[in-house]
């Protein structure tokens, strides 16, 4: 037996039985312990003895030895009758429901509203998100996030320990507050998935981890639109990433992107997903969805329908304002009625001053500016975002700034000015 086959059932089954060892033993880090340790003990028998039949059942089982066995190892602190009832009381209940679908998809559901509920940080959230539903470890996380390994195990520490003393409860939210409750739990996917979106050389694999919480989603919630609006959503963009990035790692624009390389089986899912979530009521991630979707369609950037676009981002504005809304509407207003047009709504975004530190608004200026030829104003934007993006010199984003600023200063007879170290 492979290892690898063992880690595809890690994969499929690592946030099934964790959610039932939660709801068990009612104590996020004994059910990982246990959980973990049924693992191991699965990469050290199975290839001698065979897998089960039963995966994930002998998985569940053992798993549940563990937790006993743990809880048996605290009971010092209880007197010995008070220690037998409350093994004896697991022992029963672990017995209950542990194969039942139904009950299998309430654990997961609840898992992800405790991992996504309000009263944790949203560091918190995404971090126990990903190590509990997605199996990833800690030291996955904290490299995908690039962040020392020993703040993202305080960081999951602390969120689990927030869980307990705030007494947060393991258990869906009612009806009446659903609707609020999961767009937490969709803004930390999309969270997620931006992560590995914006960093697409290092970070890839967050995108696959999102997408695979949004598929999870649609399993669990498959009445809920916007839960196909933000799966749609991720799978579209995810679609063209190996045209994303040049043999160097950076970034090539949406209009020079080789089509030819975009997914064509994850474009039509995609497809798919965004119009059955546009009929049934749009919602934010439903429309961002649809706006992806008509560049998807497009065989060449010249077919690009940027009227519709506008259409949509008008309608995104009436559900979200947003100024990072209203500056991509003015992106896709310049494309649809010349770039003075959308200079203009950068003019009135730009005077608002709500987006003075935001990058990519000077980056927006620039891109029209050059498409103007107007190289001298041009690099000015770019030095502006240049100063506003991350300092790393790593960083996509930033990369991608200096070779625009260095075009336009080019352009216009020579460098009119250092980009910033």
């Amino acid at each position: 037996m492979s290892e690898s086959l063992i880690e595809q059932i890690y994969r499929k089954e690592w946030s099934r039985i964790l959610a039932i060892l939660i709801r068990l033993v009612g104590s996020f880090e004994l059910a990982e312990d246990a959980v973990q340790a049924a693992f191991s003990a699965a990469v050290e028998q199975w290839p001698r003895q065979g897998m089960p039949g039963n995966p994930r059942a002998w998985l569940i089982s053992t798993a549940r030895h563990k937790a006993i066995d743990a809880l048996r190892r605290q009971s010092h602190l209880l007197d010995s009758a008070e220690s037998e009832t409350v093994l004896e009381a697991l022992q029963q209940t672990f017995s209950c429901g542990i194969e039942d679908p139904s009950m299998l998809d309430d654990d997961r559901l609840r898992l992800i509203f405790t991992c996504c509920h309000p009263a944790l940080s949203r560091e918190a959230q995404v971090a126990l998100t990903l190590r509990t539903l997605c199996g990833l470890t800690t030291e996955q996380i904290a490299d995908a996030f690039l962040v020392p390994l020993v703040t993202m195990r305080q960081r999951l520490v602390r969120a689990k320990q927030k869980i307990h003393d705030a007494g947060i409860p393991y258990r869906t939210p009612s009806r009446a507050d659903l609707d609020e409750r999961l767009a937490s739990v969709l803004l930390v996917v999309y969270l997620v998935f931006n992560e590995g979106y914006s960093d697409p050389g290092r970070r890839i694999g967050l995108c696959e981890e999102a997408i695979r919480l949004g598929h999870l989603l649609e399993e669990l919630l498959p009445q809920q639109a916007e839960v196909r609006g933000i799966l749609a959503l991720m799978v579209l963009h995810h679609s063209r990433r190996a045209a994303r990035l040049g043999d160097n790692g950076d970034f090539i624009l949406l209009e020079d992107q080789d089509r030819s390389l975009w997914h064509r089986g994850e474009m039509r899912q995609g497809l798919e997903l965004a119009a059955s979530a546009m009929r049934d009521g749009p919602g934010p991630y439903s429309i961002q969805a649809a706006i992806v979707s008509i560049h998807v369609r497009a065989r060449h950037a010249s077919e690009t329908d940027w009227a519709q676009i506008v259409t949509l981002y008008d309608a995104l504005l009436r559900l979200n304002p947003s100024p990072v809304i209203e500056l991509n509407r003015a992106v896709a207003v310049a494309m649809a009625k010349g770039c003075q047009a959308g200079l203009g709504l950068l003019d009135d975004l730009d005077s608002r001053a709500e987006l003075s530190n935001y990058a990519l608004l000077p980056a927006a200026r620039g891109a029209l500016l050059l498409r103007l030829r107007q190289w001298e104003p041009a690099a000015k934007a770019y030095r502006k975002a240049l100063a506003l993006a991350s300092p790393d010199p790593a960083d996509p984003e930033r990369r991608f700034l200096a070779q625009r600023l260095a075009e336009a200063e080019t352009n216009h007879g020579g460098a009119t000015g250092d980009a910033p170290d």
